[in-house]
């Protein structure tokens, strides 16, 4: 998941858009009572769903933005969303999808749309990703992350216009990731109407910096380190009430949101502080140790689910002395992973064995847990040549995650692990933009990290994470491990939809990875949310997705 640095920076210019007639937090009573207040845990770093790479930022351009597909809130089934109805044809080579009537776009202070989605506007958001020579492709960035790593780019052999409300995508080769994929926030559909108004304006930047779409909330504000702002879309394509899949609905004395604010606020115990004092209605991944406190206030409810995510201690595999493989597998046996699992996460925690969670359905469950072997380990060690072993920087995360509640502690903990060993552990972190830059850089050596699923398919985790095309520079791939026997039994397992065949192919990758060490897996996690009790129609989401559509708060 990666970051452009100057875009972050940018993205706090000219942004006062659209806030005339938005009501501050302190504003006046009725406009306070339908605005809901969601503390996240730390800024997006784009505001354009085709740059975003994390569960952060996605969850601001959610809001914004639909897809062709979507999941369903709170499961991994595919339905209908911008495209009511789709044809695959040609061995699974081609997809035709037949548009909405009447999907109305956002409009902004200097942007009134003139005209209902179409064709075009499907065409300009893939096509600026798929075409590097599209006068949009290094607009405010210097690559698609998602579009790249899964290789869409090689797998895509055309995409055209077949009329006003159909558009046809052709396969070089069936892949059975490719409808899923499409449900994910890069395929968020911008409107080329207002893309081609910036650039006869000679303003292309402000497509990400005053954002338009079609989904339930339009844009109307971002100040880094503070706030995203909101107001509910009143032309939006569904109806109120037509999605309802929150775990509770809509009940007497409430009424829809009208405002939504983001309200960045990264450290955990000041989240839950607001969310007491009622400055938030919902907050976003409470502490473990916080989670008792929770349950007794009579004022908060607190939700969980299962996410598909994972957790892991990356280790740079094209950096010495990563690139030998006892030395790899010397980190794995000297790491009390238990011990971490128990003293970080507490009940709310799974110890890890492999890249994809236990709920996946491609998981390898024969797969032994790695023993903690501190003598196996000096003896790797001693044989890689490293017996008074080394120095080697280990970064880790600045804020709370779904995956890792505390990056700080854990990282504490793998320090005093290593140092058992000889291996001497330099700490190092950055705010977190800059993190995740230095990542998909390859600067750190060794790295905390995490992923939660996009689609609930095991080749979110597998490739994405692990693949070759994910390891080249400004991949997700930090280990910046490419094996081939890995390499094509994940390929293998895209070209086919027999699920029986998919899993056998998955389950021989993570023996590979396994094998090979280039992570130290850590955990998975139940993920946890606070609401006040005003709120209903909240889903917990195995996706890590944030909606707001259907949140409403009583009266």
């Amino acid at each position: 998941m990666r970051a452009s640095a100057r875009l972050l920076a940018g993205l706090g210019l000219r942004l006062a858009l659209g806030l005339a007639g938005f009501a501050s937090l302190a504003g006046a009573a009725p406009a306070v009572a339908r605005t809901l207040v969601y503390c996240s845990e730390g800024n997006p770093e784009s505001l354009d769903p085709g740059r975003v790479t994390t569960t952060t930022a996605m969850n601001v351009t959610w809001q914004m933005f639909n897809t062709l597909v979507e999941f369903v809130p709170g499961t991994t089934t595919l339905r209908p969303a911008l495209a009511e109805s789709w044809t695959v044809s040609d061995e699974g080579r081609t997809y035709d999808f037949t548009l909405r009537e009447g999907v109305h776009f956002h409009a902004n202070a200097r942007f009134v749309p003139s005209r209902t989605l179409n064709a075009d506007d499907v065409l300009f958001s893939f096509l600026r990703q798929w075409q590097p020579d599209h006068p949009y492709h290094r607009v405010g960035g210097d690559r698609f992350g998602y579009f790249d790593d899964l290789g869409l780019g090689r797998l895509i052999q055309g995409i055209e216009r077949l009329d006003a409300r159909r558009v046809r995508f052709r396969l070089r080769e069936a892949d059975a990731t490719f409808l899923p994929n499409l449900a994910q926030a890069f395929g968020g559909i911008l409107s080329a109407e207002y893309a081609e108004h910036l650039a006869a304006a000679g303003a292309q930047e402000e497509i990400a910096r005053a954002p338009i779409g079609t989904g339930p909330f339009r844009f109307a504000g971002f100040r880094p380190d503070l706030t995203v702002r909101y107001r509910r879309f009143p032309d939006y394509w569904r109806p109120p009430g037509a999605d309802t899949a929150g775990e509770t609905g809509p009940g007497a004395g409430t009424r829809p949101i009208e405002g939504l604010i983001f309200s960045i606020t990264p450290n955990a115990a000041v989240r839950l502080t607001k969310l007491k004092a009622g400055e938030c209605q919902v907050m976003a991944f409470p502490g473990p140790a916080d989670l008792d406190a929770v349950r007794a206030d009579p004022d908060l409810a607190l939700l969980s689910g299962e996410e598909l995510n994972v957790a892991y201690l990356a280790l740079n595999t094209t950096r010495p002395p990563m690139t030998d493989l006892r030395v790899r597998r010397a980190i794995n046996l000297a790491i009390d992973r238990r011990a971490i699992v128990e003293a970080v996460y507490g009940p709310a925690g799974r110890l890890a064995r492999n890249p994809l969670p236990p709920g996946s359905w491609a998981f390898h469950d024969g797969l032994p847990e790695t023993p903690f072997d501190r003598a196996a380990a000096a003896g790797l060690l001693a044989e890689a040549g490293f017996a008074q072993g080394f120095e080697i920087d280990l970064w880790y995360l600045p804020v709370s995650r779904p995956y890792n509640p505390n990056g700080r502690r854990v990282a504490d903990m793998i320090q005093a692990d290593l140092a058992r060993v000889g291996i001497r552990a330099r700490l190092v972190t950055r705010g977190w933009s800059a993190y995740r830059a230095a990542l998909y850089a390859g600067e750190p050596t060794a790295m905390l990290y995490g992923w939660t699923s996009d689609n609930g398919d095991p080749d979110n985790f597998m490739n994405v994470l692990l693949g070759c095309q994910a390891a080249a520079p400004g991949g997700a791939n930090l280990a910046r491990w490419c094996d081939p026997a890995y390499e094509a039994a994940i390929q293998a397992a895209r070209r086919t939809d027999d699920r029986e065949t998919r899993t056998r192919l998955y389950r021989e990758a993570q023996i590979l990875f396994r094998d090979a060490a280039p992570w130290v897996p850590l955990a998975h996690t139940v993920v946890h949310v606070a609401i006040r009790r005003t709120v209903t129609g909240f889903t917990m989401d195995p996706l890590g997705r944030h909606l707001f559509e259907t949140v409403n708060l009583e009266e």
